[in-house]
């Protein structure tokens, strides 16, 4: 540190003013050694250091910006200064008329200045009815962020009123700043939650919070809409592990929602069986009246009175919350004989699903469901023998938006030609210690084994799901070797080259295509097998025991096929169309860091016209083919304009959904023009399901933009240069420019009305100087 040091000839002649302009000659110069000397000579000259920033600082505006001004310089130095010169100290009056003196400032500087300021002035320790009085003053001047930045600074949140404070910065779309203000107060966490949760309130008008603040600066009543809330809501949850309890509006409306999902599923869809429906259904809805009531307008309103009448019954609902004609099929439930027709119905459904999907090959006998450790033990010989090939899947409990619903394993099936082992790893995990560990040991040693080949179909969602189910599996699928992923082959066997060969018989790729009742594995199925798969189990509750007969046999096809397919192909490449070293295993270690969620139902592969722009949401970024940004065709929905904004500034062609359009509006664009679909939440389950295989992508909503735009490149191996950043217009996306003179621009702006007749004059004189 610099030593005191004694004014010299020269500078006892300055003023302040020339002080000041010598200082800024300095620092223009960005000679920072001269003017940190000088500025401590000047210290040590003046006789109040501490009144001559203030002075500095309300005769110069440069250090409003982001930029180290000056002031901001010397405001550096003093905080050093003052603990050097105990004496300097400021206190009483002097004190106070200073930090009367300062406050205005505080709303205008950047944050680095700001806290320089709040620390030499020490306006941690004013009075606190003081500074309330100037929070407030700020507020009605309408500088609600920087009434907030400066609560924060001041930490005096507890003191001020939550709603009132961070309902301006949510119109403001000011998230980040709300998280900050409650970020240390678990009770203001907890307000804050509250009030978000009754705005979802069936019948809440959120105009009734918009009107108030019309008419002020940038002020975006459009912010606050159901959809709006209900991620913010569910966001703050999480961020802040609080209890769900706090929310019941916006949890019951996505239970709510998923309840529609659920009914479109079954009724529209018919993917689901009544057994897996209803699994889903108990679980939605649970002892919640609400919901249940829900549920029987929604039977209703499909026209499935019997439906809605036997779940009224099954609920015990009041007859006055019903509607009437339920309430009439409830008085005729009891009398309608209907057993034996069901059965008849039951049985010929039966019959017919086993005719039309393909069926396991191997007998009941030979699907082993494994949940100890001493069963696992007895099939690790079949399973880690050298030039074994085996299929692997996984399965588990779709979450449907579900509060704190997590991905988690329930079930792994591993197949071996005449053998399938389901492991049931809800309860393998739970013996905990040396099992676990031993259990982690072997998928890590049946991984690595480049001797033996394992099947996939999209892995990339299976491994990330399973290295969650513990941390002994964090690093389960760090180390992969002698992987091959069936999905590449189908895209591989779907692009539209024309004609696909197959025995004598010659079939349209396209025509394949079209089949749009059959997606994903289950379309692999019938192009290889001649069959497609009943995936009418897909979305069954994995993890309720025991499981059913069906979800059994479900899940040993689905593991067993990959064997079935990857022999069919061995023995006809070339009547397949494709290229012979297509089923050679990956030998080289990769990593898999994808951040996907297993799909709930298998879905379509999209032509592959587009060159390199068919990807899978399942499949690995290290097995993509690498693709330019500005090939790179997606739609974002409405809740990620902000990722669809930093997509289009690296170069992407991003369609972004405006607040009031439908979701279903993504898929229509995606299937017409091509494009990827990035969503977020439930409206990804329906979506997924109206487009190909890879062509919905999950976005979580908790992380900001640059983070979400990072994890989609990733997954899709997307790359981006130097010259493709702003390639694209921030307006329109076009991608294309017309260099013109700024006379003609300037004609083009006053013919649009953006300028004025002199306006454009000006300008054009400009243009000429």
């Amino acid at each position: 540190m610099l030593k005191d040091c004694s004014p010299g000839d020269d500078f006892d002649d300055q003023n302040p003013l020339s002080l000041q302009e010598n200082l800024q000659s300095l620092l223009t110069k960005k000679e920072m050694k001269e003017l940190r000397e000088e500025i401590w000579v000047a210290f040590a000259t003046l006789k109040d250091p501490a009144e001559w920033l203030l002075d500095v600082l309300e005769a110069s505006s440069d250090w409003k910006g982001k930029g180290h001004s000056l002031a901001y310089h010397i405001a550096y130095e003093l905080q050093f200064w003052i603990k050097e010169h105990a004496s300097s100290q400021l206190s009483g009056f002097r004190l106070r008329k200073l930090q009367a003196r300062v406050f205005p400032v505080l709303a205008q500087c950047h944050v680095s200045l700001l806290d320089l300021l709040i620390s030499i002035y020490q306006l941690h320790a004013a009075d606190r009815c003081d500074l309330l009085g100037r929070i407030s003053y700020l507020y009605h001047m309408g500088k609600f962020k920087e009434a907030v930045v400066l609560s924060i600074k001041l930490k005096l949140q507890p003191d001020l009123e939550v709603e009132k404070m961070c309902v301006p910065l949510l119109l403001q779309d000011k998230t980040n700043l709300v998280e900050s203000y409650v970020q240390e107060y678990p009770d203001l966490q907890q307000q804050l939650l509250r009030m978000l949760d009754s705005w979802c309130e069936p019948g809440f008008r959120t105009e009734t919070i918009t009107k108030q603040y019309r008419g002020l600066p940038n002020i975006r009543p459009d912010k606050v809409n159901r959809k709006m809330l209900s991620k913010l809501v569910f966001r703050f949850l999480d961020k802040y592990s609080l209890d769900p309890a706090l929310c019941p509006n916006a949890i019951n409306q996505r239970h709510l929602g998923t309840l529609k999902y659920l009914l479109y599923k079954r009724f529209v869809e018919k993917t689901m069986t009544q057994e897996n429906w209803t699994d889903h259904i108990q679980y939605t809805i649970g002892d919640n009246q609400w919901l249940q009531e829900q549920l029987v307008q929604l039977l209703a309103s499909y026209c499935h009175l019997n439906a809605a009448a036997t779940w009224a019954l099954h609920y015990n609902l009041p007859q006055d919350s019903l509607p009437c004609e339920v309430v009439d099929e409830l008085k005729t439930l009891k009398s309608q004989e209907r057993d034996d027709v069901l059965k008849q119905r039951v049985t010929d459904c039966a019959d017919w699903r086993k005719d039309h999907y393909y069926q396991l090959p191997i007998p009941r006998k030979d699907v082993l469901f494994l949940s100890t450790w001493e069963e696992v033990q007895k099939c690790k010989k079949h399973l880690l023998q050298p030039g074994q090939v085996v299929g692997i899947d996984m399965e588990w409990r779709p979450s449907f938006g579900f509060v704190g619903g997590k991905s988690r394993v329930s079930v792994v099936q591993m197949a071996v030609p005449g053998q399938v082992f389901l492991l049931d790893m809800l309860q393998l995990l739970r013996q905990g210690g040396k099992d676990e560990a031993a259990l982690s040991s072997f998928f890590q040693t049946l991984f690595a084994d480049p001797t033996i080949t394992k099947l996939g179909y999209g892995m990339a969602g299976d491994l990330h799901n399973l290295a969650l189910v513990s941390t002994s599996f964090k690093d389960v699928d760090k180390q992969l070797c002698g992987f091959l992923d069936l999905l590449v082959v189908h895209k591989e066997l779907s692009k539209c080259f024309g004609v696909v060969k197959k025995g004598s018989r010659k079939m349209d790729a396209l025509q394949l295509e079209d089949k749009a009742a059959e997606k994903g594995l289950s379309l692999l199925a019938q192009h290889v097998l001649g069959k497609p798969l009943d995936k009418m189990e897909q979305l069954s509750n994995w993890e309720k025991r025991p499981l059913r007969e069906e979800q059994i046999l479900y899940a040993a096809l689905d593991a067993y096929c990959l064997l079935e397919i990857y022999t069919k192909l061995q023995k006809d490449l070339a009547g397949f169309g494709l290229n012979p070293n297509i089923l050679t295993p990956q030998m080289k270690k990769v990593c898999s860091e994808v951040k996907a969620k297993k799909l709930p139902s298998e879905q379509r592969i999209p032509s592959a016209c587009k060159e390199k722009s068919a990807v899978s949401v399942k499949e690995t970024s290290s097995s993509l083919v690498p693709i330019s940004i500005r090939d790179f065709c997606v739609v974002c929905d409405n809740m990620l304009q902000g990722l669809g904004r930093y997509l289009r500034c690296l170069g992407a062609d991003v369609w972004m959904l405006e607040n009031d359009d439908e979701h279903r509006k993504a898929a229509e664009l995606a299937r017409q023009e091509d494009r990827v679909i990035l969503t977020s939440g439930l409206p990804y389950q329906t979506l997924r399901s109206q487009v190909g295989e890879g062509r919905c992508f999950s976005v979580d909503c908790s992380d900001k933009a640059k983070e979400q735009a990072l994890r989609v490149l990733k997954h899709f191996n997307v790359q981006v240069t130097l010259a493709d950043i702003f390639s694209r217009c921030q307006a329109c996306n076009c991608n294309q420019y017309l260099k013109i003179s700024k006379e003609k621009m300037m004609q083009l702006m006053k013919q649009q009305g953006f300028v004025t007749d002199s306006e454009a004059a000006a300008g054009a004189a400009l243009s000429w100087l």
